[in-house]
């Protein structure tokens, strides 16, 4: 987590310069992301608040997404992903939006993807998605792993 949170250090600094918010949409990682934007101290002057949009049930009630809008959509996908991050930012009014969705393992999941599967997007003054595919089946270190490396991509956006 250690690590994590240094990440999440920097991403702190240059919100606050800005004075920017940010929201985050996390599935596989589990509060993850949002815990290490968390631990730094002054947090609330940046971080607006979070969703672990775990399940369909959870994607219809807190992020306001019905079936309907899925039908062109697969789950973990750099598509969804953008979904995600969009309407976080915009159910928050946040400069930023983060999210993250994928397959932690042991196995992979329902729509065919393997462990380690993870696509991450951020939405704001920059937009970018990404798909990470780390070939293990290790679901702690996957999760660490996918939180990483959606905080380094939303650090990476900001440094534009």
């Amino acid at each position: 987590m250690k690590d994590l949170v240094a990440i999440a250090e920097q991403i702190a600094v240059k919100l606050k310069a800005r004075k920017q918010t940010i929201a985050v949409a996390e599935s596989s990682t589990g509060g993850l992301i949002s815990a290490s934007l968390l631990a730094v101290p002054g947090a609330s002057a940046y971080f607006l608040g979070g969703a672990v949009v775990y399940t369909r049930d959870a994607r219809r009630v807190l992020m306001n997404i019905p079936d309907d809008a899925m039908k062109a959509i697969r789950p973990a996908s750099e598509a969804y992903a953008k979904l995600l991050a969009g309407q976080i930012r915009q159910r928050f009014s946040a400069d930023w939006g983060l999210s993250e969705t994928g397959a932690t393992g042991p196995t992979g999941n329902r729509y065919g993807d393997a462990a380690g599967h993870c696509c991450m997007a951020v939405s704001g003054a920059q937009s970018a998605a990404i798909t990470l595919e780390t070939g293990s089946s290790d679901r702690l270190a996957n999760m660490h792993v996918f939180a990483s490396t959606a905080l380094n991509l939303l650090l990476e956006n900001l440094s534009r």
